[in-house]
């Protein structure tokens, strides 16, 4: 029998990085954040100065621009909060499944927690900001649970391609369920359909209030399995005979994604290929340890989506993009060399 020990994997040279490497890349990552929420505050079809600003971090509302800054504040709040939790969510997924193809849109996750929000207005009357949110999550975990077990069929198991594939199948499918549902309620179609494209324009604090303690306890949840999903990357007999509990530990992570994934769909709508690029990314400069990989992924999550939405209000001025449709158009790209790369291996 041929070792495993005998061929290193391909990603061997970025297993581990020095403790000074990943520290001065956590202050380039987190000063590159404060920069793009500053440009977030200031940068957008209307052009304001540092004493509008000023004055607007302070409350004023006294002209236009103060207004604008105004606006512009929680919008902000919102796409770190929102990249956070996809970056996140998707480095997870990752771990879970050691599929390197792991992402929340890729998977059908994102188009689950759709369909039962849509059902839920369309059929339910669901307006409440709460039980949006409950409802989002439980169709993000219905969708996981479905792919996975769709996935899991046949030879071999969950393979990442099996995976890929499945979700991709149930992204498809529960794209035209939600047409279906949306397109006789004329009352909603509008909304529904602005919605289903992804963005964080017209945020408000009150909305992102509704979110937090679901997206804090998928944070803290996540964070907390760092230590498992690194047992869990050595293969699942290895980390059962390390003392891990197998089932337990991908159940546990997988809610902690699902709580992400189902909230940041919740609040700005089905925002895909986020958890799939910023994971990747992150191993570049950090390595595979999840104990970094994770919080690491949070903080680039929080620059992507952050810096798509400033990319949005300059590329198409006086108008602008919403961001779901910047991520697809980064990461359909990376997600194809990805392919081509890694042959969709195994983590």
């Amino acid at each position: 029998m041929t070792s495993v020990l005998a061929t290193p994997a391909p990603d061997a040279a970025v297993v581990r990085r020095p403790g000074p490497v990943r520290f001065l890349w956590l202050l380039v990552v987190v000063g590159l954040l404060v920069a793009l929420m500053a440009l977030s505050v200031a940068v957008g079809s209307r052009g304001v100065g540092w004493s509008d600003i000023v004055a607007a971090l302070g409350g004023s509302t006294e002209n236009i621009g103060q207004a604008a800054v105004t606006k512009r504040i929680p919008r902000t709040v919102l796409a770190v909060v929102v990249g956070a939790a996809l970056g996140l969510s998707g480095a997870v997924m990752q771990g879970v499944t050691r599929n390197p193809l792991a992402d929340p849109g890729v998977l059908g996750i994102n188009m689950g927690a759709s369909l039962a929000v849509v059902a839920g207005i369309a059929w339910f009357g669901l307006f409440s900001a709460t039980s949006i949110v409950w409802t989002a999550i439980v169709g993000a975990a219905v969708a996981a649970v479905f792919v996975y077990a769709v996935g899991s069929l046949g030879r071999g198991g969950a393979t990442p391609l099996k995976l890929a594939l499945a979700g991709a199948a149930t992204s498809a499918a529960l794209t035209s369920f939600i047409t279906a549902v949306a397109l006789p309620r004329g009352d909603i179609v509008e909304n529904v359909v602005s919605w289903e494209i992804g963005g964080v324009g017209g945020a408000t604090f009150a909305g992102i209030g509704t979110v937090a303690p679901f997206l804090l306890v998928g944070l803290v949840i996540s964070l907390l399995s760092a230590r498992s999903l690194n047992s869990l990357a050595l293969g699942d007999e290895l980390a059962a005979g390390l003392g891990e509990r197998v089932a337990l530990a991908r159940g546990v992570a997988a809610l902690g994604s699902v709580l992400l994934c189902g909230a940041a769909t919740a609040v700005a709508g089905p925002i895909g290929f986020v958890g799939l690029v910023v994971p990747h990314l992150c191993r570049l400069l950090v390595g595979v340890d999840h104990r970094w990989l994770l919080p690491f992924s949070a903080i680039a999550g929080a620059c992507l989506l952050t810096g798509a939405d400033v990319l949005g209000r300059i590329v198409a001025r006086p108008t602008e993009l919403d961001v779901g449709i910047l991520t697809a158009i980064i990461g359909a790209p990376f997600f194809i060399a990805i392919v081509r790369r890694q042959k969709v291996r195994e983590l």
